[in-house]
């Protein structure tokens, strides 16, 4: 089928998208709008606060890419795209043969129905309006203990602090950071399979990037020792002291420890032991607190919620790397 063809289908398609109707990119995951449809261009508006720009995808940009999708039977693999070009496959995936598979990172033609990377508009604002759940999750009620005693108590200055409550703000600290990193590296394994390419990956709080890591261990000594003295390097260059045997000569000798180690004394705080069940109380607590409150003072606690939200999403709003660079 000639690209004329496919590319009037597409602009008859685009056409025809609702009012409002809103388009993710399958790399950068940003949202954007069609705001006009020319004979040589379609152009685009990104609705995320980081990016506030309109930009003219041209046809012969989408020719090119059709042109390496079609020449590639199992799929155009997306981190190909040149720099900026994202945008270009998530408007192409409206037409009704072209589709993006995120998980396996290409963009494929088919002969049967596609799905696109238009979001439900509607069913989105839907979302939005409904009732917010409670996630069963660890970090999350430990999360609401902790705002609730950092509202309670003056944590500006510490020092003035009794010691019950600076036990429960470490204990409740303590329990938010392992619950939240645990959570954080279960994101972490999804979004693994989801990133295929190793350019930052924005979200409206920050981004991501995929990465590698060289883990190094030695192979066994004995093979060390011979390939480095087959290279010219005597194995006392290469020996040194194994502190799991030192302890081991320590506990069959007269020496003390501080005869082969340099010792330094430190004190610390750690967690002994959590009370759930108080904990559990508490939280009980403060959810019928809110569920039944109605009073003014109640709602003008919820507008304080809100205007801090807005204040957090301003402070952590994400720039991108142009507008860094510029």
């Amino acid at each position: 089928m000639p690209f004329s063809v496919s590319w009037h289908t597409l602009l008859d398609e685009l056409d025809d998208l609702p009012e409002g109707a809103t388009l993710i990119t399958p790399l950068s995951h940003n949202r954007f709008r069609v705001t006009d449809v020319q004979e040589q261009r379609v152009v685009i508006e990104f609705l995320d606060r980081d990016i506030d720009e309109t930009r003219p995808l041209q046809r012969d940009q989408f020719e090119t890419l059709y042109r390496r999708i079609t020449d590639e039977p199992d799929g155009f693999e997306l981190d190909r795209l040149p720099p900026d070009a994202d945008p270009y496959p998530a408007v192409l995936s409206v037409h009704p043969r072209f589709e993006i598979d995120e998980d396996r990172g290409v963009i494929v033609e088919k002969e049967g129905p596609t799905s696109s990377q238009l979001l439900d508009a509607e069913g989105e604002a839907e979302a939005d309006e409904e009732e917010r759940t409670e996630p069963d999750l660890d970090v999350y009620a430990d999360a609401f203990l902790l705002v609730d005693a950092l509202e309670r108590h003056e944590v500006d200055v510490l020092e003035e602090m009794d010691t019950d409550a600076l036990v429960n703000l470490y204990t409740l600290l303590s329990d938010v950071q392992r619950n939240a990193n645990d959570l954080r590296q279960d994101v972490a394994d999804v979004l693994l399979n989801r990133l295929h390419h190793d350019r930052p990956v924005s979200g409206p709080f920050g981004s991501v990037q995929r990465t590698t890591r060289r883990n190094r261990s030695l192979k066994d000594d004995e093979e060390v020792l011979a390939t480095l003295e087959e290279a010219g390097i005597g194995r006392e260059r290469v020996m040194g002291v194994d502190r799991d045997k030192v302890d081991d000569a320590l506990e069959v000798t007269e020496l003390s420890e501080s005869d082969v180690y340099e010792v330094e004394q430190s004190e610390y705080i750690r967690k002994a032991e959590v009370d759930e069940e108080r904990k559990e109380t508490r939280l009980q607590g403060l959810k019928d607190q809110l569920a039944a409150s109605e009073d003014e003072e109640a709602e003008e606690l919820r507008q304080e919620i809100e205007d801090l939200e807005d204040r957090i999403d301003e402070l952590t709003s994400f720039r991108t790397g142009s507008e860094i660079e510029s």
